[in-house]
């Protein structure tokens, strides 16, 4: 393992049976950086989780992380990482700082840890509750608060805004930021494709056990060149507006005109649009979205 990453896979395979969950996997992560695996049911994105978490051996390949085999087991490295699984559970006669404290006692952590965590993920006023009275959303929170004990060096997250609302998962993604910026590594499962932009790093794209892209959201865009919704805002009536928009874009809603481009000719179309002075008043320029790019390297593999 290089010094810089603290994740790295090489030509990584895992089967059970004739079945091929992880297909000659290669990716790396460095320290501070968020990278996101995303994918359908069944596309890898756990089974490649617990080939990095020592959890499953690979049939094929090398596995390092901080810098050692996962499957070895040293409990010097596996203190120094924390993981949320898609589905947990936890004692529900156990009070939530009941259960973190086991927690923070496997991880060899001082129990004034605790209070403070839960108060991190917003349970203090929920602490002396037993867990079986928790919603889904709490439990989730209770989840991540033993997945942060000890200020892991590397974080795993499978699917971690399960159940919770709109405003909690921006408090989620706060602290996950928070957490990259401090230098912790941070690998998130997730199908919530549209929550990622402005967290993600880097998006590794699965399908049927094998990576088909893998790069920051600019670096897909690129590849995939697919076309830019930009939207024109005209002071008139269409038929004042200037000629190249009306002969380039299609007229929508009395006041408006909608282009697409390529990356390429993009800045030459807004150049164009404020060049026009006050016949445009207004512009929107909409990139492809992850969810656009997911789709379409996901079709992209299918053609293969």
């Amino acid at each position: 393992m290089t010094e810089a990453h603290v994740i790295e896979l090489h030509r990584v395979a895992k089967h059970f049976g004739k079945v091929e969950a992880v297909r000659d996997v290669s990716l790396s992560a460095g320290a501070g950086e968020c990278v996101a695996l995303v994918g359908h049911n069944g596309a890898g994105k756990t089974t490649l989780m617990k080939l990095m978490l020592g959890l499953l051996h690979p049939s094929r390949g090398d596995v390092r992380v901080l810098g050692h085999d996962p499957c070895a087991g040293a409990f010097a490295v596996r203190r120094r990482i924390g993981f949320l699984p898609e589905t947990i559970a936890f004692n529900p006669a156990l009070t939530a700082t009941e259960m973190l404290r086991f927690y923070a006692t496997l991880k060899r952590e001082p129990r004034s840890v605790v209070a403070p965590l839960l108060a991190r993920v917003g349970l203090a006023a929920a602490a002396d509750r037993r867990i079986g009275t928790y919603s889904k959303g709490m439990r989730q929170r209770l989840g991540l608060a033993q997945a942060l004990l000890g200020e892991p060096a590397l974080l795993f997250l499978d699917e971690p805004t399960t159940g919770l609302d709109p405003a909690l998962r921006g408090q989620f993604y706060g602290l996950i930021r928070d957490l990259a910026g401090a230098g912790a590594t941070v690998l998130i499962s997730t199908h919530a494709l549209g929550e990622l932009e402005g967290v993600a790093d880097r998006v590794v794209i699965l399908d049927r056990g094998e990576v088909l892209a893998d790069g920051s959201l600019g670096e897909l865009r690129r590849l995939a060149h697919l076309p830019i919704r930009v939207r024109v805002k005209v002071a008139g009536p269409h038929a004042a507006a200037p000629a190249w928009l009306r002969d380039a874009g299609q007229a929508v809603n009395g006041h408006h005109f909608d282009l697409t481009c390529t990356p390429d000719t993009k800045m030459a179309l807004l150049r164009r649009a404020v060049e026009s002075g006050s016949a445009v008043d207004d512009i929107e320029v909409a990139e492809p979205t992850l969810d656009d790019l997911y789709a379409h390297f996901l079709s992209r593999g299918d053609a293969r």
